[in-house]
């Protein structure tokens, strides 16, 4: 089967959710109307559906190899690629000045969401770029940016991120690379980087590597990274890609999901030193590079939503043809599995979390927007809070239950689940790696606890629960029994967030361990609550339609019996992690080391 974008479900959250309206009035959006987007929205699920989704299982199939070098990328990858960046999809959120569209984040976002859904190994070499124009629209001079970002906007260079080194995974303190300064101003690289996603193709004419390295006078820890621009080929006076830089890829790594990616082990100055370019201020690479690791993290939490999306599509129209059985109500002959109610539990189990973190992630979005343009600053501050309180909660949940969501599907799908032939083990295969990459989901917890909830008291984290609670009491007082038992869970789950990171606050510093034991519950209860809180919100809309007659009932019947389901059978676990996390600190940490 191929891949169909949800648009209708897409097109509701940016409206009724997110308020594209609004967004559309900041300044700087006015063109992102609700035609333009749903023109934009259409053609690029045409796109993803028609030139990228297929691609998505031979790459699997046939991965992109190294051979002396070089790597050649999966049949067709290239040739998309360039369709890709010649349509302007790498520019769509970027600024009109280097040839972007300068559509908001908001319009970006499920415009992502389609391209991972299509194909997650192919949609990786343009997340990498995104991240690069970030930082460098951040961070780079004048030159570096007249010289590179036209070329990464336009997709004919792309971008990629070296942190890891083979001794230093997340501790980035550990880093070794070396950067020695030149008397023309420039430094020579020399060091190993590994899971290099993209840093060796053969989709565009040059790659621009972003790395972290150590000046010989740099000061130990984290303080000491500085960060370098190390372009595959030296770009000549006029802009063109001139002489081969010493940076070489020595393999490729063989991995357990997105094959076609190729994830390069590359080596820095094995010929008297590659020649790179300073990015800002010695010394504050790690602060550089953070730029580009929250987007990338914020679009590694859509990846999740759109595995879990593809992997649900195979499974409802897997179930939707497979019979086997009789319907346990009575029948004359064998039905379709559809019919069993343990797999439309778990059918809805995997379409209620996707429809809520979609939401999440949507609004979150909608709140980079509001941050960087509105013209209050008081509005923009609080924006800024909630998108960066949101960023780990939409990376880490998102990713989380995408696993989760593609190991049911391949328990749908039965035995023929387990057969590589079916497809549906490809999707749990590609999940396996987002809860890892760009942050594991453990550094999005403890960046949760330390940076997002006990910096400012837990005030963030509150003024978001009383949001929660608004809604709770519209559920509440709607008269609609539906409504009404997800404001019960929603309310019990809004009691649940807020204990956890009161006791988060209150406990830090009496009892570290004990609190940061419970930081991955902590990030999972909260993007089950504010999940249910969005699906909560839809609910609302979508009974508001319904009394309205607004036709399209199906949809919005589907939005309140999704909602509900979310509400009584995933957000009703939010008490379980309260309790794991207020009174479970002890179990955690109970065996000592030898006893393991």
């Amino acid at each position: 089967m191929s891949y169909v974008a949800p648009l209708k479900d897409m097109l509701f959250v940016l409206n009724e959710l997110a308020g594209l309206e609004q967004v559309s009035t900041l300044p700087g959006c006015e063109d992102a109307t609700p035609e333009t987007v749903e023109a934009v929205l259409q053609e690029n699920a045409k796109f993803c559906s028609e030139v990228v989704a297929p691609l998505n299982r031979s790459g699997d199939l046939e991965p992109s190899y190294w051979h002396d070098g070089q790597v050649t990328t999966s049949k067709g990858f290239k040739e998309a690629f360039k369709a890709f960046a010649d349509a302007g999809w790498q520019g769509v959120q970027h600024p009109v000045e280097f040839g972007g569209q300068g559509l908001p984040k908001l319009v970006a976002t499920p415009c992502i969401e389609m391209l991972n859904a299509a194909n997650l190994s192919f949609a990786l070499c343009p997340l990498l770029s995104d991240g690069a124009i970030e930082a460098l629209l951040t961070a780079g001079s004048d030159e570096q940016k007249r010289i590179y970002l036209e070329n990464l906007v336009s997709g004919k260079w792309t971008g990629t991120m070296n942190l890891t080194e083979p001794q230093a995974g997340s501790d980035l303190a550990l880093v070794r690379t070396r950067a020695v300064p030149q008397d023309d101003g420039t430094y020579k690289i020399s060091g190993t980087k590994i899971f290099i996603t993209y840093g060796e193709h053969d989709m565009a004419e040059n790659i621009v590597h972003l790395v972290l390295a150590r000046t010989p006078s740099a000061p130990d820890g984290v303080k000491g990274i500085s960060l370098f621009i190390v372009p595959k080929f030296m770009v000549n006076a006029d802009g063109t890609p001139g002489a081969r830089n010493d940076v070489h890829c020595v393999s490729l790594e063989h991995k357990l999901g997105i094959k076609a990616s190729p994830t390069a082990v590359l080596q820095f100055g094995d010929n008297g030193g590659a020649v790179g370019t300073l990015v800002g201020q010695e010394n504050r690479g790690l602060e550089y590079m953070f730029i580009m690791m929250n987007a990338a993290r914020f679009a590694v939490g859509l990846q999740g939503i759109s595995v879990a999306e593809r992997a649900y599509q195979k499974a409802v129209a897997y179930a939707k043809d497979r019979v086997q059985s009789r319907d346990l109500a009575g029948s004359a002959g064998a039905v379709t599995i559809i019919h069993q109610p343990d797999v439309r539990r778990m059918l809805m189990s995997m379409r209620s979390q996707i429809e809520g973190a979609r939401a999440l992630a949507y609004v979150t979005a909608a709140a980079h927007d509001a941050a960087h343009h509105h013209a209050d600053e008081a509005t923009r501050k609080a924006n800024q809070a909630f998108y960066e309180y949101m960023v780990p909660v939409v990376k880490g949940w998102s990713t989380e239950l995408s696993i989760d969501v593609a190991s049911t599907g391949v328990q749908i799908h039965g035995g023929m689940g387990f057969i590589e032939e079916t497809g549906a083990a490809q999707f749990y295969r590609d999940a396996r790696i987002l809860t890892i990459y760009e942050g594991t989901t453990a550094i999005q917890a403890n960046d949760l606890i330390g940076r997002k909830t006990v910096r400012d008291g837990g005030a963030v984290a509150k003024g978001i629960i009383a949001q929660v609670r608004a809604t709770q009491g519209e559920l509440a007082g709607s008269g609609v029994a539906d409504l009404v038992a997800i404001s019960k869970q929603l309310a019990i789950g809004a009691d649940a967030l807020e204990q956890v990171v009161t006791y988060v606050v209150d406990n830090l510093k009496s009892d570290i361990k004990g609190v940061f034991a419970g930081s991955v519950p902590y990030l999972k209860l909260a993007g089950i609550v504010l999940g249910g809180w969005q699906l909560g919100r839809a609910a609302l809309v979508a009974a508001q339609k319904l009394a309205a007659g607004s036709g399209d009932n199906g949809f919005y019947q589907a939005k309140i019996g999704t909602a509900r389901f979310f509400a009584e059978h995933i957000l009703s676990q939010a008490d379980a992690f309260r309790i794991s996390i207020t009174e479970g600190s002890s179990g955690v940490m109970a065996l000592t080391e030898d006893q393991f």
